[in-house]
């Protein structure tokens, strides 16, 4: 009682994700078990974050990747993941709906986080890509994809957009809502 600090998941915080995603409090008690074992202090540094990802892409360098990943995951900018934020990434990657994901889509592109997306931005997150692709098969990809720069414009062309222009979180989901209607 007091001041013992509970290593058991807050009921607010509990709450919160029991509202905001579409786990049970079971599972949500059993990944914060998990989570506190992998991270006792209860956040994941970025540092750790680059080691996830590195084991993930062994033969690569997704280490430009994992930091916009991170940065778009760390919604109160204190250069951790605690385990609400992990949650809802989670939640918002794997299993949100295609809103949610096209907001996590947003933010990992709006680099400079102003609210709005560049061509130049969108380049710095493809070549971060392209560093996690493994040569022989960048070799593999169509003539007008194969380097980030083609790749980028490509994708520019398909938003529509001038090469001085950005676009919105409102003209990405136009933009998803006219293809889903298709």
């Amino acid at each position: 009682m007091g001041n013992r600090k509970s290593s058991a998941l807050s009921k607010e915080i509990l709450d919160d994700l029991k509202l905001n995603t579409k786990y049970t409090e079971e599972e949500l008690s059993k990944w914060y078990e998990s989570f506190k074992k992998q991270c006792p202090d209860g956040k994941i540094s970025k540092t750790d974050f680059e080691k996830i990802y590195a084991n993930f892409f062994p033969n690569s360098d997704p280490k430009a990747y994992a930091n916009h990943v991170f940065r778009s995951f760390d919604t109160n900018d204190d250069g951790t993941l605690d385990f609400r934020e992990y949650i809802i990434a989670l939640h918002m990657t794997s299993s949100g709906k295609t809103v949610l994901k096209l907001e996590w889509a947003f933010s990992l592109f709006d680099v400079d986080k102003n609210g709005e997306v560049s061509k130049a931005e969108v380049l710095e997150i493809i070549t971060a890509i392209f560093k996690m692709i493994p040569l022989e098969e960048q070799k593999q990809l169509s003539d007008d994809e194969n380097t980030p720069q083609k790749r980028a414009d490509k994708l520019w062309k398909y938003f529509n957009k001038k090469e001085n222009v950005s676009f919105s979180p409102v003209d990405l989901l136009l933009l998803a809502l006219t293809e889903m209607a298709w």
